[in-house]
């Protein structure tokens, strides 16, 4: 029952979210497209896993903590606490905006809600942090300005999650796909050299490129936001997805550019006798 409420309360904010969104992407695509390696960095390409989401445990950590801190009478203490979560809600935007550059859809939607919910309650956090600075007797007000940024952060932290775990953004799209080494028959036509194939195995759609007498498999799904790897183009021994650009080696899978945080499943193929050919999962 409250899922539903929450959900078309949500859906409500597309009417100012949707064109926010849409332009907030166009500048840092337009950005983060000329920067590359800091994207990726960003996004956590280096680490195999999305690097937001593991900054935002600081802030949220140190913020809880100015709370506790103000409680007991701890309030040089939650000064310096307030001013770690101020700096890690920075670091963590910076990540958040790297993601949000290759963000699409609904999703982009909700991301923008999380975000301006998050910029709110860093003004908040920011008010309370000045107030503290100057010293005042009354710790009052800063202290009921941390309540209220706390409150706005979690409710930010919960369309967060929203976009993760119920729209699947930056979620791996292979994590449940079977894997195994039986050999399976793939429908597919001629394979020119040196050209993008999609194909078929069975419920799976691979891309295919054949080298000499060698053919490379990949899953034809990009494991960043599921754009089709056949309708892209080969850089450098890789196949970079049309959508958002990033690049995986045809040998290995492995991601070689981002936005992807999350390696490509890589299929070994082979002609058959009657002249077709077959693939199983390597990785």
């Amino acid at each position: 029952m409250i899922g539903r409420v929450l959900e078309r309360i949500l859906d409500a904010q597309s009417g100012w979210a949707k064109p926010l969104g849409d332009r907030a992407h166009g500048w840092a695509a337009a950005i983060f497209s000329r920067i590359l390696p800091i994207r990726d960095f960003l996004a956590g390409t280096w680490l195999g896993h999305p690097l937001h989401a593991l900054l935002t445990d600081v802030p949220i950590g140190a913020l809880t903590l100015v709370i506790v801190l103000d409680v007991v009478g701890q309030h040089a203490a939650a000064d310096v606490a307030l001013l770690i979560g101020v700096l890690s809600m920075g670091a963590a935007a910076l990540a958040g905006i790297a993601d949000y550059s290759t963000t699409d859809g609904k999703a982009r939607v909700r991301a923008t809600v999380h975000s301006s919910l998050m910029v709110v309650a860093l003004v908040v956090y920011l008010v309370s942090l000045a107030i503290r600075a100057s010293g005042p007797n009354d710790r009052s007000v800063p202290v009921v300005l941390s309540i209220v940024g706390y409150l706005v952060l979690a409710s930010g932290a919960f369309v967060g999650g929203d976009v993760v775990y119920a729209l699947g953004n930056m979620v791996d799209r292979h994590a449940w796909r079977p894997s195994g080494a039986k050999w399976q028959p793939v429908e597919v036509g001629e394979i020119p050299e040196g050209t993008l194939v999609k194909a078929k195995m069975g419920a799976q759609t691979l891309v295919l490129v054949r080298s000499g007498d060698t053919i490379s498999g990949l899953h034809d799904q990009c494991a960043h936001a599921g754009g089709p790897l056949s309708e892209g183009k080969l850089a450098d021994g890789c196949v970079e997805c049309p959508w958002h650009g990033s690049r995986f080696a045809l040998a290995t899978g492995r991601r070689e550019r981002g936005p992807t945080v999350y390696d490509q499943p890589r299929y070994e193929v082979r002609a058959t006798a009657a002249g077709g050919y077959e693939a199983r999962r390597l990785s």
